[in-house]
């Protein structure tokens, strides 16, 4: 497990980090409002560029504030690079380059829905992965979950998983889930260091394989050179998605998962949903549908369910 933040007295800052259920907020917020920025950069921004642009320039921000951090972990990091570097391919670059492929073509809703599956995701991947001991209330609320995101995934109508007829969009969002989830199950391997060396070295390995990607799929490496005539809107995403959600939503949960405890913390990954369907809903003026309100209380339900097993186990 990384080693927990150091947090020196600081004015408003050290305020700041000393209360962590407004971390808890603020982390979700940020986390939730990536899909927000996403879908309002569609069309203006080839996803593989976004994804690059917010890689690389997450990779430089975070550089100043690790630099101490990765002198003082360097002989781990000389031993241990290609594994943490993976860390950041699967849950940042592959995580987001699903994410923003899936909105081109589904709703920022239906993103925030079918990632409020998480959880449960994570839940039921420790069972069959590391046989971690489930109640059978908790696999009830995992299917739970699972059923409520094909119901947001084919709009309302399950009868389309038969006829194949999925959108493409909410299939690339499922695999985004999918890599997040893995991600998380490998973390129990990651190396005891500082969490800002271990993010300095991570998202490195996410720009990486970001680069690659929009080398490959993205039409070049020379897209970068698009952005000099790119619309503040395109640079208000970019700025956004690689400092808020990168940077300050994974420091700000691990200052909370220090004060409070990783239960006390964990359901605060509900609110990524919420925040996300209330961004798409007031900023971006997508409309709820029946099914988003029927979908959202299935999982909502799912994970009540495995969460009051897990408290009376």
């Amino acid at each position: 497990m990384t080693k927990p933040l150091d947090i020196e007295n600081r004015g408003i800052s050290a305020r700041l980090f000393d209360h962590p259920y407004l971390l808890l907020v603020l982390a979700p917020l940020f986390w939730g409002g990536n899909v927000v920025a996403a879908k309002l950069a569609v069309g203006e921004i080839d996803p593989f560029l976004l994804l690059a642009s917010r890689c690389v320039g997450a990779t430089l921000f975070i550089l100043p504030f690790a630099w101490r951090y990765l002198k003082q972990d360097w002989p781990i990091i000389r031993r241990r690079w290609p594994q943490i570097m993976a860390f950041g391919v699967v849950g940042y670059a592959l995580f987001n380059g699903f994410l923003y492929l899936g909105l081109k073509s589904t709703t920022a809703v239906n993103s925030a829905i079918e990632q409020a599956s998480l959880p449960m995701l994570i839940l039921g991947a420790n069972f069959i992965v590391f046989r971690v001991r489930a109640r059978w209330i908790q696999v009830v609320g995992v299917l739970l979950a699972i059923s409520g995101v094909l119901l947001t995934a084919t709009h309302g109508d399950p009868l389309r998983l038969i006829r194949l007829d999925v959108n493409i969009g909410d299939g690339f969002v499922i695999l985004a889930c999918l890599s997040y989830t893995a991600y998380t199950l490998a973390l129990r391997f990651r190396p005891a260091m500082h969490m800002m060396s271990f993010m300095g070295i991570a998202f490195a390995g996410a720009a990486i394989a970001a680069v690659v990607l929009l080398a490959l799929l993205g039409g070049g490496v020379g897209q970068f050179a698009t952005l000099a005539t790119a619309s503040p809107t395109v640079w208000g995403v970019i700025v956004y998605v690689m400092i808020f959600p990168s940077m300050f939503s994974q420091v700000f949960y691990a200052r909370g998962v220090e004060l409070v405890g990783p239960n006390r913390a964990a359901p605060s990954h509900n609110l990524i949903p919420v925040f996300g369907t209330l961004g798409s809903v007031l900023i971006l003026g997508e409309q709820l549908e029946p099914y988003h309100f029927v979908a959202a209380i299935i999982i909502i339900g799912g994970i009540v369910l495995a969460e009051w097993a897990a408290r009376r186990g």
